[in-house]
């Protein structure tokens, strides 16, 4: 009796994220997060998942923040069409991309990520647990991939290849993937691409972010997905190119000035950035650690 009444009193609690659909192109759909950090009341909607239709099925770009998020947003996706999941692809190990996947092995679907998600601990606590609320993370588990991608891995679904690519080294992160698709001229990129907010430097390299972002500029691609922000095409990975190179350039300005770290922190205010939303609280740390990663840079 009480497990059945705990069961029906768990839906009541859980929090419904109102996912809003935005069709891409004839063949993808995304559900756009917020350009902000993850709180209490975007309860991690703050990063993108897509979906696309290969024909007979969907291949879903990251799961999103909470096991709720993935679930609610597959079922808006049947109401588009009701297909089942080929694969679901993680583009890199930072928690609000992937934190979906228990819904999807529920389902018995496979999950692909970089290898690094091997080598990657559990934490205690995500920090999608410390951040959102208990209702939001309601039936979340940590689910890493049991695909892993080294160097390259190519599918073919309903007679079209999918091309997932490994950066192979450090840029947003050292798990970074992207996924392009030919026939339909489309490419995800995860967090390489930010727009609509500032980038962050926290767990990658700048150099090495910059060097990815101009091989996918010279790709020919009619649509590039990031994971932060609602722009989508070609043109959608300007604003964290031109942001990571002009913070690269002042920052080896400063250090060929001989300025101490605290003065770059100060002097480096790249001002066309300010109005982007987590200017405020990204940008001074950006600076510091594209200053330390500098100053031993050949």
């Amino acid at each position: 009796m009480l497990l059945t009444l705990f069961v029906l009193v768990i839906p009541m609690l859980a929090f419904e994220y109102e996912l809003n659909l935005s069709k891409v192109n004839k063949n993808t759909y995304c559900f756009f997060g917020e350009p902000e950090a993850m709180d209490t009341h975007n309860n991690g909607n703050m990063s993108n998942s897509c979906f696309i239709d290969m024909g007979k099925s969907y291949l879903v770009i990251d799961s999103g923040p909470t096991y709720l998020y993935a679930k609610q947003a597959y079922s808006r996706m049947k109401k588009i069409k009701d297909l089942p999941i080929s694969y679901v692809i993680n583009t890199h190990t930072h928690d609000d991309h992937w934190l979906g996947n228990g819904y999807y092995k529920e389902i018995g679907v496979n999950i692909i990520g970089s290898s690094e998600f091997e080598h990657e601990e559990k934490p205690e606590k995500t920090r999608m647990q410390i951040h959102i609320t208990k209702e939001a993370y309601i039936g979340t588990q940590q689910v890493f991939p049991n695909i892993f991608v080294a160097k390259q891995k190519v599918l073919e679904l309903d007679g079209k290849k999918v091309f997932i690519e490994s950066v192979d080294k450090k840029a947003h992160t050292k798990s970074d993937l992207f996924i392009y698709i030919p026939e339909y001229k489309t490419l995800f990129a995860g967090d390489l691409v930010f727009n609509q907010r500032i980038p962050s430097l926290r767990d990658g390299d700048i150099t090495s972010w910059i060097q990815i972002l101009e091989k996918i500029k010279a790709m020919n691609m009619d649509y590039v997905i990031g994971g932060h922000g609602t722009i989508v095409d070609k043109n959608s990975m300007d604003t964290t190119y031109k942001y990571l190179t002009q913070l690269k350039q002042e920052t080896k300005q400063a250090l060929e000035d001989g300025q101490e770290l605290v003065d770059a922190v100060d002097g480096i205010t790249m001002d066309e950035f300010k109005n982007f939303n987590m200017y405020h609280s990204m940008h001074r740390q950006n600076v510091a650690i594209a200053y330390r990663m500098l100053e031993w840079e050949p």
